[in-house]
């Protein structure tokens, strides 16, 4: 058993508690089905912990988006007193506008997360198609890259060059 253990890559191993279970990922991505046939320590427990994480995560950045919240910002005296006040009032704007353009992004990709569960692709790099790390899932839910593609995207990007959205993600 162990000479069988010592020819397979690390990333078809996974260890729970002491045994060792074997994981073939058909065409290096896995299926909703295959990640939930495990016992309830396995990727079973762990998809379901992840998508409610997701959705409270979403229900979170939709909360901040509200419109009360944007009622409040817009809702300003019409004339400031002064240029301060009007130099505050817009800055205040900015930020706000700035703001939902971080949580909408953020929400974009929460939801191509919870998309990702429903097509059993969640937790493949699309770059590299190897397992994404338990760690960078527990740390990022809705990560689409592994730490190595995302860093060499991140590269890219630095240096100017031209990638997809979801890339920059």
């Amino acid at each position: 058993m162990e000479s069988a253990l010592a020819c397979l890559s690390p990333e078809h191993l996974q260890l729970l508690g002491s045994k060792v279970r074997l994981i073939v990922y058909p065409a290096s991505r896995a299926s909703e089905s295959e990640m939930t046939t495990n016992n309830k320590n396995g990727p079973k427990a762990k998809l379901s912990a992840y998508r409610q994480i997701l959705e409270r995560k979403a229900e979170e950045v939709r909360g901040s988006m509200s419109a009360q919240k944007a009622a409040q910002v817009v809702a300003r005296l019409d004339v400031p007193s002064d240029e301060g006040d009007l130099s505050q009032q817009h800055h205040e704007e900015w930020i706000f506008l700035n703001r939902n353009t971080i949580d909408m992004k953020l929400l974009r990709e929460i939801s191509d997360a919870l998309r990702r569960m429903e097509h059993g692709s969640y937790g493949v790099c699309p770059e590299c198609e190897e397992p994404i790390s338990g760690k960078r899932l527990d740390a990022v839910p809705w990560a689409r890259y592994c730490v190595t593609c995302q860093e060499r995207i991140a590269e890219r990007v630095a240096q100017g060059e031209e990638v997809d959205e979801y890339q920059e993600a």
